[in-house]
């Protein structure tokens, strides 16, 4: 079997979590002996060559729309669901005030555009220009052989927001178990909170900043700026008190000793799907600070402490919560069980052979 990702052009440029999905999909695939292309949406395509597409990200239909008309052949969606929650309901500085009014389709259609005229992705279609995002996203949904959608949240909320004509394959978000080794012989430094992501206004950075300025939590920010929100980053440097360092990316050793000696790791952003790196941290046994919007319970259920991402002091009790109560092994088991990349690419695979049936 031979399969064709299709993915945005900026993958790599400014990586994301769809970037390791992607990427770890892939390599796991192969290793099952599927023949896997990583391809970008503005490249040619011979679809000739090609058993079945597999394209990311339903947030930006325009290309699955042109490729999968023109391939005429089976294709199936990682939707990766993932929207700006209430940011900028709360955010109404500068672009949020434009944003605020929007619908999150009309917000995304205003983006696609921008990014064109910027320079920083390729024209959408006319197809695209003329449908908006609502309906090319519906388009893409009741087309599609099979979406993947990582959790029964996020395929209910697709049919409820767009279309319940789906069929759908629910594949989870990952982690590789071997990359993250816990030794439980180190001691976990009780003020150390750590939080592992790139730094955008969605994953809600500032407000973290601003929840423990000046507490005795030693607060670690670990990622690169997004490269289209660099006044965000600044804003966070700004208001970040002396207990706070900011790390940019680091390499995979560092990381991995970050994770170990963290008690708590904390995601308070307006929307996660899942959160890649609360993944991570749950088997490096830190305890769960995380937001409650999006798909986090369904992976999390009760073994992690929410948090409203618009509320300081909501985050701030979350933060002394997790850093004062023991890790439960149940979570560390359960994501070892049931979210690998490995399992991840047995249920893609599966999904592959139902769509080409």
């Amino acid at each position: 079997m031979k399969v064709a990702f299709i993915t945005r052009l900026n993958l790599y440029t400014i990586a994301g979590g769809d970037t390791v999905q992607i990427e770890q999909t892939a390599r796991r695939l192969t290793d099952m002996g599927v023949e896997i292309d990583i391809l970008r949406s503005i490249d040619v395509i011979p679809y000739e060559k090609y058993d079945l597409l597999h394209f990311f990200g339903i947030p930006r239909p325009a290309d699955m729309v042109y490729h999968s008309k023109l391939a005429k052949m089976p294709f199936v969606v990682s939707t990766i669901h993932c929207t700006y929650g209430d940011y900028y309901k709360y955010n109404r500085k500068g672009i949020g005030a434009f944003f605020a009014g929007l619908s999150s389709d009309s917000m995304e259609y205003f983006k696609t555009i921008a990014r064109w005229l910027v320079g920083k992705d390729h024209r959408p279609t006319l197809n695209f220009l003329l449908n908006g995002q609502r309906k090319s996203i519906i388009k893409v949904l009741e087309t599609a052989n099979f979406i993947l959608p990582n959790s029964q949240s996020e395929l209910e909320r697709l049919k409820n927001i767009y279309t319940g004509k789906v069929n759908a394959v629910l594949v989870t978000n990952g982690i590789n178990p071997e990359k993250f080794p816990f030794d439980p012989a180190i001691k976990k430094d009780d003020n150390l909170v750590i939080c592992v992501g790139r730094i955008e206004n969605r994953k809600n950075q500032l407000n973290l900043i601003k929840a423990l300025n000046n507490t005795k939590y030693k607060l670690v920010l670990i990622g690169a700026p997004s490269a289209n929100q660099l006044d965000y980053y600044r804003d966070c440097r700004t208001a970040a008190g002396p207990n706070v360092t900011f790390l940019d990316r680091v390499p995979h050793d560092e990381l991995v000793k970050y994770y170990q000696l963290a008690k708590v790791h904390v995601l308070a952003s307006w929307f996660e799907t899942t959160g890649l790196s609360s993944l991570e941290a749950a088997i490096m046994r830190c305890n769960l600070v995380i937001t409650d919007k999006g798909d986090t319970i369904e992976y999390f259920g009760n073994d992690a402490f929410y948090c409203d991402p618009e509320n300081t002091d909501s985050i701030r009790a979350a933060v002394e919560l997790a850093s004062n109560a023991p890790f439960d092994e149940v979570l560390a088991e359960r994501v070892l069980a049931l979210h690998t990349w490995k399992k991840a690419a047995e249920q893609t695979l599966e999904a592959y052979k139902l769509a080409i049936a």
